[in-house]
């Protein structure tokens, strides 16, 4: 009976020292801030960004010079010479090539000398002429004979306006062998060297192409096209900004000049050109770069890093905390990238809390230590420290994560 009532005993006492170790787990669950005691994670909240944007469609594209020409003779002969540095700039103009002008030259010493002799024939048909009239005056020569002299004179009258055409054709030739620029621009190389033989209009002797300004070429998708034209933008004259391959600014600028006037029926875009000064001729025909075009005009807009946007499946999302610090997923639309910055269509509000930095630490529906700061203008996060952290970095303090 003694024993029964020492088991009874040590039992009570055992299921309340169980109660104690409970109530105190519980109470370090709570302390750490989560079910299994996980602590909650230290992430970087600001507000977005809202100021006045200009959003821009980028479409990539290529130079090309407005004008290009190829420099062909328009006399035969042989090449005597060439006047200029392969890749020189030119005047229009300006000598480029000298053609051996010996024969063209004896051409019209030829038609000189035939309008001599025409001139000479003519002034003795002019004296029979009127030695005929005025025998015939006297009735001492016939009709007849008046009127062959006439005829005689009209004809040495058009074999002297024939001459003259022979000698403009034979001084045409004699200049045609000196080949000049026809526009300015840059030579490329010549491509025949002198003492070779040339045939006119066929032998291509080195090309020429036009500096400033340039053409910019790009094709635009139909679906932008359509855009435009619901919002009712016209193309034509609406400004560009490009910038080349490997550069971060965009220091050219343009206006559309042309758009075509059919799509192609194989890739359904529309081919649409801009003009682009090109006063300090950096830029070459052939370049790509990469073309900016206002989409719409200068608007108010929600702007967040691209480093707060989360995949989820097709979606995109931005993590954002509440009152009570718990993070909750919110779907946005997204538009272009401004100055390293993200437009948010939908889906955001100027007051909310993004994570913007340790997005990977934020899990929805979980609580998170939210660490106040703000977004730069350039996309950089700043502390209330004043210290930046670049976009993704950790907060200061925060432990290391592991890498999956």
């Amino acid at each position: 009976m003694a024993f029964a009532k020492v088991g009874v005993r040590n039992g009570l006492t055992l299921a309340a020292l169980l109660m104690i170790a409970a109530c105190s787990g519980a109470e370090d669950e709570s302390a750490a801030g989560g079910p299994g005691g996980m602590p909650q994670l230290p992430v970087t909240v600001a507000n977005p960004l809202v100021r006045e944007v200009t959003e821009w469609d980028d479409y990539v594209g290529r130079f090309e010079a407005i004008e290009r020409v190829e420099v062909r003779p328009r006399a035969s002969g042989f090449l005597q010479r060439a006047h200029f540095t392969d890749g020189q700039f030119v005047r229009q103009g300006q000598l480029l090539f000298t053609i051996d002008a010996r024969p063209s030259q004896a051409a019209l010493d030829q038609a000189r000398a035939q309008l001599a002799r025409a001139q000479a024939t003519l002034t003795n048909a002019r004296t029979e002429l009127a030695r005929s009239r005025t025998l015939a005056a006297a009735q001492a020569a016939s009709q007849e004979e008046v009127e062959s002299r006439t005829a005689a004179v009209r004809a040495g009258e058009a074999d002297i306006a024939a001459a003259n055409a022979s000698i403009r054709a034979a001084q045409l030739n004699v200049g045609f062998t000196r080949v000049t620029a026809p526009i300015s621009g840059r030579v490329s190389q010549r491509m025949v060297d002198p003492g070779n033989s040339v045939t006119a209009d066929q032998t291509i002797l080195t090309t020429i192409v036009s500096v400033s300004p340039l053409h910019f070429t790009f094709e635009g998708s139909e679906a932008s096209l359509l855009g435009y034209e619901r919002r009712g933008d016209t193309l034509l004259g609406s400004p560009v900004r490009i910038k080349l391959q490997g550069s971060e600014d965009y220091a050219y600028t343009g206006r559309i000049d042309f758009v075509d006037n059919a799509l192609s029926t194989g890739s359904g875009t529309i081919s649409v050109r801009a003009v682009v000064a090109n006063s300090d001729n950096l830029l070459r025909p052939g370049l790509f770069g990469q073309l900016q075009l206002a989409a719409s005009e200068p608007a108010p807009a929600i702007l967040v890093p691209d480093t707060a946007i989360v995949t989820d499946g097709a979606r995109r999302v931005v993590y954002v905390v509440d009152a009570k610090n718990v993070v909750q997923a919110r779907p946005v639309e997204l538009g272009a990238v401004v100055d390293g910055l993200r437009v948010v269509r939908s889906g955001l509000r100027q007051q909310d809390r993004i994570v913007v930095n340790g997005v990977q630490r934020a899990q929805p529906g979980s609580p998170v230590q939210a660490q106040p700061g703000r977004i730069g203008p350039n996309g950089q996060v700043v502390t209330p420290q004043g210290q930046g952290q670049p976009q993704g970095a950790a907060p200061a303090g925060a432990a290391p994560e592991a890498k999956k």
